[in-house]
């Protein structure tokens, strides 16, 4: 009996069986520390940048104010050579509506720089997603483990074009906030109301959301960008990025050459904008916003007719060709870096 027991003790145990999605999950949560410095900490910094260089702006405006006798409004001069409160209290509705309108664009340059270091951020990670794990053979130690090449290459495509453009347009929101704040106080030094003038709800809130409901175009629209620089990154030897430009720079100049886009009633400009441009330049948000109806972007004095007018003008986008090709396309191209993941040998 004693012996049944023990035997039954050793008994192996059965191996846990990991579900789809916690692999999915543990394979992002690998993207995300093994480029945090890319995906987390550039963001940060270019805010951080860019923050400096207004605080830098905003005192020299203030040293240039105070060294002048002041600024006259109806034969009084102002304390530190400017009275916001004064001049505020003297415009029109419609005046102040225009200035509620050029403060909310001024705001929403603040999310400029985290954005644009997004879209060098995703291209060069990319275009190393694949290859450097080759470069440095720990493709063999992850070929190893139970996690097949699609969930590996499609943890990388999620990081591309959800994780990081999640992660850049947060930071991008905050450091909006941290503008305002900077602005908040040199208007309560002049003597202006910073909550009345600056904290509108159509101008914070309004930014915010246009930036949120981006994402999904920008996910939809770096699509083939993506997928073009994942495939080089799979195909390459060496040297992914001269292979990713060099590649549709020289079609672009092959096709212009002997100018066969003719044939389709089409000028050469045609394949340098929907397809050279679009494969290399997709991954920098806001260049789908070329291909917006303009006829949805007429402008009024009200902020948020503005904010529904650019919403409306960004997701026209989806009713374009243009996005759903380069869609299939990505697929494609995404389909193709899988199974050269699986197949590639370096020897």
């Amino acid at each position: 009996m004693n012996a049944a027991i023990d035997t039954a003790d050793r008994a192996p145990a059965r191996p846990a069986v990991t579900h789809s999605t916690h692999k999915l999950k543990l394979l992002l949560k690998r993207e995300f520390w093994e480029h945090k410095g890319g995906f987390f900490w550039a963001p940060i910094w270019a805010s951080a940048i860019s923050l400096l260089f207004t605080l830098m702006a905003l005192g020299m405006a203030e040293y240039v104010l105070r060294s002048h006798n002041g600024l006259h409004i109806n034969g009084k001069t102002t304390i530190n050579g400017l009275d916001l409160g004064a001049l505020t209290s003297q415009m029109s509705a419609e005046d102040m509506a225009h200035l509620s309108q050029g403060i909310t664009m001024s705001t929403a340059t603040a999310m400029f720089w985290p954005l644009l270091v997004l879209g060098f951020v995703v291209f060069f990670y990319c275009l190393g997603s694949l290859f450097d794990e080759r470069k440095d053979r720990s493709v063999l130690f992850w070929k190893s483990l139970p996690v097949s090449d699609r969930d590996t290459v499609l943890s990388k495509l999620a990081s591309a074009l959800l994780i990081a453009p999640a992660i850049a347009t947060a930071i991008g929101i905050v450091c909006m906030v941290a503008y305002l704040l900077l602005l908040s106080v040199f208007v309560l030094i002049h003597g202006a109301n910073p909550f009345t003038l600056l904290w509108s709800p159509g101008n914070l809130l309004a930014n915010a959301g246009v930036a949120i409901a981006a994402l999904p175009i920008y996910a939809l629209w770096a699509l083939p960008s993506v997928g073009w620089l994942m495939l080089c990154s799979a195909w390459a030897k060496s040297k992914p990025f001269l292979w990713a430009i060099m590649i549709p720079v020289f079609t672009g100049v092959l096709v212009s050459w002997f100018d066969l886009m003719s044939v389709f009633n089409l000028g050469s400009s045609w394949i340098w904008k929907n397809v050279v441009a679009h494969v290399l330049g997709g991954v920098f948000p806001g260049t789908w916003l070329f291909e917006m109806n303009p006829t949805m972007l007429q402008t009024r004095t009200d902020a948020s007719l503005d904010h529904m007018a650019v919403l409306k003008g960004m997701y026209s986008v989806m009713a374009t060709p243009q996005l759903w090709v380069g869609v299939v396309a990505g697929i494609a191209m995404i389909i193709a870096a899988i199974r050269l993941r699986r197949w590639r040998d370096e020897g």
